[in-house]
């Protein structure tokens, strides 16, 4: 099926679906029409009920006028002889009165027959039957529930005077009892209080008691020698390399050495900064110290300087070394031992990047972990953040 023939059946249907339309609207307006004759029919035939009635009821009312006047005429033929004749104006008068009578009568019935037709048909006499039922039962249960009420207020008024005694006397109850009450807090309190005094008494002797004997341990100690210090088994070791500096430099080049306890008893030697590049030249070339591998290099901020540790060891002879080197804090600045140990060229790097420290004759000194345009450095005691969007 080609586009032309889908577009001619779609208008078909659409066409098809306008025309049920129209025929249900139409039927509808049928419908509608029908309903509204049928209303106009209705209320006509109710009009003409109503003309019809109006008729008849004029008929009659025609009627009885003319039975009435023939009436009269009768009795007026019949008392010519005592009575005079009634004048020209006392019959226009009647016949007046009787035309307002006759009128009166019709917009009477005119005005029942409209009020018919707009409300319901008048109660049987067996629905007022069932009303005045209905009306008498309410009264009776109004009535019954206004003597439950009496009752109920008779009882209230025999019951309030007990209920009045009764809280009198729970009234006087707890007031006995938060009496009593009182006075036994007041007992508890006064032993309490002495509880307390010598609790603290007792505490104050066993304090005393107890600085006392301290008084006495501290004295002790005082008097007793000290207890002489252990030689570390690395001493001979740190000798050994202490006299091979001294051998080698007349001066005195050292600022310091000790046997480091809290570090496995490191040997540990502080050297001027001036002599650090030849100490650590001559620890790794001297034959009887040969360390040949630095295995830890590291910087630290002291606040009133800055420190190099580093830590050597030597696998010929299955010892270790400390070499400790102090700077300047506001300028740190000492040489690098990366030609000596090339394992220091990384570590030197970080305490750059970290610390600031400048290791001179480095072969390629830069940040490693920060970027070269990071502000400051983050190990430094007096480090601040710098944020440019701050």
């Amino acid at each position: 099926m080609d586009e032309k023939d889908k577009e001619r059946l779609k208008k078909e249907a659409a066409e098809k679906a306008r025309a049920a339309a129209q025929r249900k609207r139409e039927e509808r307006e049928k419908k509608k029409e029908e309903s509204h004759d049928s209303v106009s029919e209705v209320n006509q035939t109710k009009d003409d009920v109503t003309s019809n009635q109006d008729l008849e009821k004029q008929k009659a009312a025609a009627a009885a006028k003319a039975k009435a006047a023939a009436i009269a005429k009768k009795k007026a033929k019949e008392a010519e002889g005592t009575e005079t004749e009634p004048t020209s104006n006392q019959d226009l008068e009647k016949q007046k009165a009787a035309a307002a009578a006759k009128a009166k009568a019709a917009a009477i019935a005119k005005k029942k027959a409209k009020e018919a037709e707009g409300t319901e048909t008048e109660p049987t006499p067996n629905q007022d039957l069932e009303k005045q039922k209905a009306a008498a039962a309410a009264k009776a249960k109004a009535a019954a529930l206004a003597k439950k009420k009496a009752k109920e207020t008779e009882g209230t008024d025999s019951t309030s005077n007990q209920d009045l005694e009764k809280q009198k006397a729970i009234a006087i109850a707890k007031e006995k009892a938060a009496a009593a009450a009182k006075r036994k807090a007041k007992n508890a309190n006064e032993s309490g209080d002495s509880e307390k005094a010598k609790a603290i008494a007792a505490a104050k002797a066993k304090a005393a008691a107890a600085a006392k004997a301290r008084g006495k341990t501290t004295q002790a100690k005082e008097t007793e020698e000290p207890e002489p210090i252990t030689p570390s088994p690395q001493q001979p070791i740190l000798d050994r390399y202490l006299n091979i500096v001294k051998e080698h430099y007349k001066d005195d080049i050292l600022e310091d050495s000790y046997i480091n306890r809290m570090s496995k008893h490191v040997p540990t030697i502080v050297v001027k900064l001036e002599h650090y590049y030849s100490l650590a030249l001559l620890f790794k070339q001297h034959s009887g110290l040969h360390f040949e591998f630095l295995s830890e290099l590291h910087g630290t901020d002291f606040e009133t300087y800055m420190e190099i540790y580093v830590h050597l060891y030597s696998f010929k002879n299955n010892q270790s070394v400390a070499l400790k080197v102090k700077m300047d804090r506001e300028n740190p600045r000492v040489d690098s031992i990366a030609s000596i140990w090339p394992g220091a060229n990384w570590p030197e790097c970080e305490a750059y990047d970290l610390l600031g420290i400048q290791f001179t004759n480095h072969p390629d000194l830069h940040r490693i972990m920060l970027g070269e345009d990071w502000v400051g450095h983050p190990l430094r005691k007096d480090y601040e953040p710098y944020d440019v969007e701050v």
